[in-house]
C-alpha cells in the first residue's frame, strides 16, 4: 500500500479551505459533495475516494497530489519500553519517553539536575514529579514540588529547577519547538 494512502488528508483539506476563507458549504457547492461528508473528511472520520478527493481539490483550486503531500502522517501508536539499564552510579540520567519528531517531547530526569541552567522554551511545558522533590524558579518565583505535583509553564516562561531529594524522578512534557502553538492560541 502506498504511503500516501495512509496519510490523513483531512487536516490538509481544512487548512487549505481556511486559507482561502471558504466555508464547508461553499466547498460542497463547488465540489458537488455534501457538507456532512466534507466535515467527516476534515475530521478524518471518512476517507475520500480518489474521485472525491479530486473534486475537493478542484473546489479548493489545487490538486489531489498537493493535498496528499500536505496531509498529516497516519496516526501512530509507539510503545517505548523501559530499558533494562544499570542504575547510574552517581549523577543523573535523562531518558526520552517519545521517539522521533512529534508534536510532544517527553523526558524523564532521574537524580541530580543542574539547577543553575535556565530554560525558556517556545511552547508550553509541564513538569510532573514522579518521585522525590524539586525546587523550581519560574519568572522570579520559587515553587517546591513533591511527589505527584505538577507545574504548568506557558511558552516563554524563564525557569530553572533542581532536585532536592536523592533519586528524584521528574517527567517533563512539552509541545515540540517545531510546532507553532503560540499562533494557535489566538485562534478560536
Amino acid at each position: 500500500m502506498d504511503d500516501k494512502e495512509n496519510r490523513r488528508v483531512g487536516a490538509a483539506v481544512r487548512r487549505r479551505r481556511r486559507s482561502l476563507h471558504l466555508t464547508l458549504a461553499t466547498v460542497a457547492e463547488r465540489s458537488g459533495l455534501s457538507v456532512p461528508f466534507l466535515s467527516q473528511v476534515e475530521n478524518d472520520r471518512a476517507r475520500p475516494s480518489a474521485q472525491s478527493l479530486q473534486k475537493v481539490a478542484d473546489a479548493l483550486g489545487t490538486t489531489a497530489v498537493e493535498l496528499l503531500d500536505a496531509a498529516d502522517p497516519a496516526r501512530e501508536v509507539d510503545l517505548l519500553r523501559a530499558e533494562a539499564e544499570p542504575e547510574p552510579a552517581a549523577g543523573s540520567r535523562v531518558r526520552a519517553l517519545v521517539r522521533g519528531r512529534h508534536q510532544l517531547h517527553a523526558l524523564e530526569f532521574t537524580g541530580d539536575h543542574d539547577g543553575r541552567r535556565e530554560f525558556q522554551h517556545r511552547n508550553d511545558e509541564l513538569l510532573y514529579v514522579a518521585d522525590g522533590a524539586v525546587e523550581v524558579e519560574a519568572e522570579g518565583r520559587a515553587y517546591r514540588l513533591v511527589r505527584g505535583d505538577t507545574l504548568y509553564l506557558t511558552g516563554g516562561v524563564r525557569h530553572r529547577w533542581r532536585a532536592t531529594v536523592p533519586d528524584t524522578r521528574v517527567l517533563v512534557v512539552a509541545v515540540a519547538g517545531h510546532i507553532d502553538a503560540i499562533e494557535e492560541r489566538g485562534r478560536s
